[in-house]
């Protein structure tokens, strides 16, 4: 028999077994997009071709009266036997009740369920992984950001300072060596948050006690905090232990105890260390040494007092309180006239015009200087504020009121809840002390007189 012509009529109406020449030889007519012949072998089978002459092999069938058609694939990819077998599949499946549309759609969705539940172990394991890595210092920088609102400013200064990396060049403190060293938190801030366990601080608290046991006791105190913080913030909980590892009976008696403090000053010494405070040649010092003894005020918070704190219509002083915020104490005589001499440089009272920060720093060194000339040993600024607690034990000051003033908290339900002392009282007391530690420290001084007038100097 001849081999038809290529270009021989192929009657469409009628199905016919597949063969490569029948499909090769498959024209789209002229008057339609696209045409279609059904195999006689496999029923629901088509070879659809288009009018630009692209050839497919489809499924074909009735399903509640609707045709459907579904591709199956390109006649260049597919055999004429693969592409019966995929009708054959899909018409069985038909014939089962299920839509092979739905099923296959069903398929789609499952693959891209399955491909979002990889894609999203993915990014778990990699955030997983990057959150394992984070160190110590990472985290400590986040901390330090978030609880600074909540924070006085001398507070946050020691949480940066403990941290802090050695090898600055300085000037003094250094021991010879011209270079400052790593302070106690800074050997953590290299280790990952994950390794900050017991065994690790334990044994960092041991070797820091062997050489500043004082700085070392406080950075722990400042260590846990931080892994408590740590432990309440979802990113961070899943890499810490579940108890504080910083809390440990082993890394506590490592520290040791903090000694109890006794530097204070004596009756009989105050005329001395007065003499020498008050020839101190820098005035702001000089005056900010007899503030801390005469208030009784926390280092920080008498350098840090501006021009606006002082009150000279109602005589209060207001203290930025580490713990409370601010409290009012009064203006006594003897320290209002000390402000009132000082010159008015910036918004500090007790200003620089040297200082970076534009205030005088902690005067350690002039007190020291001025503690030899008086003959005293061991009296830091911090013992100021204690001597001025012991010497109103002379004066039998009600404990409620000098608490008050030196902004310590109640101690007694009767102080914390039905005790009020307004400004005015409190003055009565603390002019009392302040006449008294005069008085025993030969310093002449007449309360009425008129005070100094404030100055206005170019920085």
């Amino acid at each position: 028999m001849a081999r038809p012509k290529k270009d021989a009529w192929i009657d469409l109406s009628e199905a016919q077994e597949l063969t490569a020449g029948l499909i090769e030889r498959l024209a789209c007519p002229s008057d339609k997009a696209q045409a279609f012949l059904r195999d006689a072998k496999a029923p629901g089978l088509r070879v659809r071709v288009t009018a630009a002459g692209a050839k497919s092999f489809v499924f074909e069938a009735k399903l509640n009266r609707q045709t459907i058609r579904r591709t199956i694939g390109d006649v260049r990819a597919w055999s004429i036997e693969q592409a019966r077998t995929e009708a054959n599949r899909q018409r069985v499946t038909l014939d089962g009740g299920d839509d092979p549309r739905e099923l296959e759609r069903q398929q789609q969705a499952d693959k891209a369920a399955q491909a979002a539940v990889v894609a999203a172990k993915v990014v778990t394991e990699r955030e997983e992984a990057a959150a394992a890595a984070l160190t110590v210092g990472e985290v400590w920088a986040v901390y330090l950001e978030a609880r600074r609102p909540h924070w006085g400013e001398l507070h946050y200064k020691d949480h940066v300072k403990l941290a802090r990396a050695g090898g600055v060049p300085a000037k003094r403190g250094t021991d010879g060596r011209g270079v400052t060293i790593a302070m106690p938190l800074h050997p953590l801030m290299a280790l990952r948050l994950r390794d900050l366990d017991a065994p690790t601080i334990e044994a960092w608290a041991a070797e820091q006690a062997k050489t500043r046991p004082t700085s070392a006791r406080l950075a722990w105190r400042l260590l846990k905090v931080f892994l408590n913080w740590c432990a309440e913030q979802p990113e961070y909980a899943s890499l810490l232990p579940t108890k504080n590892a910083a809390a440990t009976r082993k890394a506590r008696e490592a520290l040791g105890k903090a000694g109890v403090k006794q530097d204070a000053l004596l009756r009989e010494q105050l005329p001395a260390w007065f003499a020498a405070v008050r020839n101190i040649g820098n005035p702001a010092i000089a005056a900010a040494l007899q503030v801390m003894l005469l208030t009784g005020a926390r280092p920080g918070e008498v350098l840090g007092m501006r021009w606006e704190d002082a009150n000279l219509q109602w005589h209060g002083l207001t203290i930025r309180d580490k713990v409370e915020g601010e409290r009012v104490i009064p203006l006594t005589p003897y320290v209002s006239q000390l402000l009132a001499i000082l010159p008015r440089r910036n918004e500090f009272v007790f200003a620089s015009a040297t200082a970076a920060g534009g205030v005088v720093t902690l005067p350690r060194n002039h007190h020291v200087c001025a503690c030899k000339v008086a003959g005293i040993e061991g009296l830091t600024l911090h013992g100021l504020r204690r001597s001025f607690k012991s010497l109103t034990e002379w004066l039998e000051v009600p404990v409620g009121v000098v608490a008050q003033i030196q902004g310590h908290k109640p101690s007694a339900t009767a102080e914390k809840h039905y005790t009020v002392r307004p400004l005015d009282l409190l003055r009565l007391h603390h002019e009392k002390i302040e006449a008294w530690i005069l008085e025993q420290a030969g310093v002449p001084f007449v309360a009425d007189a008129e005070p100094g007038k404030l100055r206005v100097v170019a920085g």
